[in-house]
């Protein structure tokens, strides 16, 4: 299976792919089986496609990912408006947890980077309990500053010989989606997934939104509510005018170059 067997929508310039978690699931293993080159899965929402609007070499880069997956609503919203039924988002957290239920069949393993050491420390250790079939291969967390040369080639030396399967990236949009994107030459991980706060939600250290307000498209909300300082922006600025857009281009008043054809619907 490649992403082409997939439908996708495209959202300002931005290609969204529209798998079932089982089929990006499936794609991701045919990766692992196949070990070369690395591929990058994006998995983002609305920040990432309007960062990707405001910057067109990050929207090369992420037009670029192997699979990009939407981890919020708004493509999915967008995605039923122009035809595609039974569309679903997919979460990072979601697609990182059903990997690892697959994995500890499989035995597949993961290396784990960004976030704080206290932070891993607490994934690595619920990880391993819930999943004992799976391997963690590793964990780095990395500076906060920029890293000098001797640090990333040390981190990419960690990744490259720790013989993992997948390699989970939680540095936060969109900084971790440039990071795969710059680093994707030199990693000889199969698959390179930015996750975002996905470390957080498994670890238990960050409480996820209800079910319901996840599927109601209001997991934006309980984000905004539990950390007003950091979402405030995003929610209450960015949000709108990313739908102002999106709007100008349902409505045919505003067109933007799209990287493919979109896939049927289904």
């Amino acid at each position: 299976m490649t992403d082409t067997d997939f439908p996708s929508v495209c959202v300002l310039g931005s290609r969204v792919h529209l798998p079932t978690r089982e089929q990006a699931l499936n794609l991701i293993e045919s990766w692992i089986r196949a070990r070369d080159p690395c591929r990058q899965v994006v998995v983002t929402g609305f920040h990432g496609l309007w960062e990707a609007h405001k910057d067109p070499e990050l929207k090369e880069a992420l037009n670029a990912a192997a699979l990009w997956v939407p981890d919020g609503i708004a493509p999915v919203w967008v995605a039923r408006l122009r035809g595609h039924r039974h569309v679903q988002r997919l979460p990072g957290a979601e697609l990182m947890t059903a990997f690892l239920e697959r994995a500890d069949r499989q035995g597949y393993s993961s290396f784990f980077f960004g976030d704080t050491p206290e932070q891993l420390a607490a994934l690595r250790a619920a990880v391993e309990r819930r999943y004992p079939g799976h391997r963690v291969a590793g964990l780095v967390s990395p500076p906060f500053r920029p890293p000098t040369a001797e640090e990333d080639a040390e981190h990419v030396r960690l990744i490259n010989e720790s013989g993992a399967d997948i390699l989970w990236v939680g540095l936060g949009t969109p900084k971790q989606d440039r990071w795969i994107a710059a680093h994707l030459a030199r990693l000889h991980v199969p698959v390179a997934a930015g996750v975002g706060a996905a470390f957080g939600f498994l670890s238990g250290a960050t409480p996820r939104a209800p079910a319901w307000m996840g599927r109601a498209g209001l997991e934006w909300a309980w984000r905004l509510l539990r950390e007003p300082r950091k979402c405030w922006r995003r929610s209450l600025i960015e949000g709108p005018c990313f739908l102002f857009h999106v709007l100008l281009e349902l409505c045919g008043l505003r067109q933007y170059d799209t990287p493919r054809r979109e896939r049927r619907r289904s």
